[in-house]
């Protein structure tokens, strides 16, 4: 962790700046004012306060104020003895997630498209986000009936088959700290809303290798899904097809099972991934 940066007691606004510039800004030009510094701080290999100041047109004691709630969100870092800010450890894990998933989501099309034209359903990509799954890319079905999910969409984890499938590869006592913050909500008869019912559930996943979302969390919809993994093994995201109950009855499902799960291994290796079978992941 970076040291706390020296109390701003000592700055001043330099003369000839307008009252308005130091009075408390809204929350919104807070967030503007702060994306802007972050924007500046990225764009060099180290800025000291007062050059930050001159290059945003704020206060100096502004500056400071917004970079220290920064730095506390480890975006920015600074260096108490040049005392030059730089961009931190935070900032470069968001930035890598954006190349990630834009990887994924450019490799995994291929696959998407030929999961869609086997099985004549809809396709997904989906990864977690804090609790949620958030679907990032979809081929949709041809049949005048399909499942649609709007990419950005989020949707609870416990009844998703992407979802599912991406806890299978946690540890049990990852899922129960995840999921013992809250009642698990209840969408339909079918929804697997209390730990045990879900652990039971997750327990199938790994043996079988992929997750079905059978009505559990829209009724009259299935899913299928499988995990995609990175190069250290860890599940990053899922990869399903959806569509109506109808047209995946039992046997559909067991049939389309293993080339979801081929799918998804396929994603894996296009992306220099590997699955590590047998073991399960800490969140």
């Amino acid at each position: 962790m970076p040291e706390k940066p020296p109390s701003p007691d000592h700055l001043r606004a330099k003369p000839g700046r307008k009252a308005s510039e130091n009075a408390v800004p809204s929350s919104v030009q807070v967030l503007d004012r702060s994306l802007k510094l972050l924007d500046l701080v990225a764009s060099g290999d180290g800025a000291a306060l007062t050059d930050l100041s001159d290059q945003s047109g704020m206060a100096p004691s502004t500056v400071h104020r917004l970079l220290t709630a920064l730095a506390g969100h480890g975006m920015v870092t600074h260096d108490t003895e040049t005392g030059a800010w730089t961009i931190g450890l935070k900032a470069f894990e968001i930035g890598n997630a954006f190349l990630r998933f834009r990887k994924l989501g450019t490799i995994s099309r291929p696959f998407l498209k030929q999961l869609m034209e086997h099985s004549g359903e809809t396709a997904n990509i989906g990864i977690e986000d804090g609790g949620d799954v958030v679907f990032v890319s979809q081929v949709e079905s041809h049949a005048p009936m399909r499942a649609f999910f709007r990419p950005g969409r989020r949707g609870p984890i416990h009844a998703s088959g992407i979802g599912k499938a991406i806890l299978s590869t946690w540890e049990t006592a990852a899922i129960e700290r995840l999921l013992s913050r809250q009642p698990l909500m209840r969408f339909t008869e079918k929804t697997r809303d209390t730990l045990p019912r879900l652990l039971s559930d997750i327990e199938t996943i790994r043996s079988r290798g992929w997750s079905i979302d059978d009505e559990e969390h829209t009724l009259g919809m299935r899913c299928l899904a499988a995990p995609i993994f990175n190069e250290y093994g860890e599940a990053i995201a899922g990869i399903s097809i959806s569509g109506p109950a109808v047209r995946l009855p039992d046997g559909t499902l067991a049939a389309l099972g293993p080339v979801v799960k081929a799918a998804a291994d396929g994603v894996t290796q296009a992306m220099g991934g590997r699955r590590e079978d047998g073991q399960k992941h800490s969140a």
